[in-house]
């Protein structure tokens, strides 16, 4: 093996092999198979031993105790389980103007009440459309919820109720 410089681009180092570099037992020949694999399984007769260190191997066979959730029906992340939620809107007459209608009175309860951000649901089932406010879990949560929302819009107080409904859960 030689190392040359290039005289047209210096500070450039080629490296050149030469095939008479190169060991007589790294050429191939004609009894060798190209594949290592191959060449593996004749070598160990099909058999491989793994050395595995011992404090390794007691990682691995050490069976891991995994804590008991308190909620364990609740996976982590998004879920959903029958709760209750807060009708603020629920009308069919007037088609043109529902939706638009619905989330008002949607972006009404937001502006009063940020906490229920992510929490306003809007949704038509022809012909109606609806607005849902919450994630409640127990009807009681809902109930004490409603009262906060009937005095904070008297107008439309008479059109509240809590439903039951599937909710969604974030659990961590």
């Amino acid at each position: 093996m030689s190392i040359l410089t290039s005289a047209r681009r210096p500070g450039i180092w080629m490296l050149i092999l030469s095939l008479g570099a190169i060991p007589a037992s790294y050429a191939q020949t004609e009894s060798e198979p190209d594949d290592p694999v191959t060449t593996i399984m004749e070598e160990s007769n099909g058999n491989v031993v793994i050395d595995i260190p011992q404090p390794i191997l007691d990682q691995i066979l050490t069976p891991v105790e995994t804590p008991k959730r308190q909620n364990q029906h609740l996976k982590p992340g998004i879920n959903k389980m029958t709760g209750y939620r807060i009708q603020v809107f629920s009308d069919g007459r007037n088609q043109g103007s529902l939706e638009a209608r619905a989330k008002a009175r949607g972006s009404a309860v937001l502006a009063k009440f940020p906490k229920y951000r992510g929490q306003v649901y809007t949704f038509s089932q022809s012909p109606s459309w609806y607005t849902r406010v919450g994630n409640f879990r127990t009807q009681q949560e809902a109930s004490e919820a409603l009262s906060e929302l009937k005095r904070a819009f008297p107008s439309f107080a008479s059109e509240m109720r809590v439903v039951k409904c599937k909710i969604v859960v974030i659990k961590q």
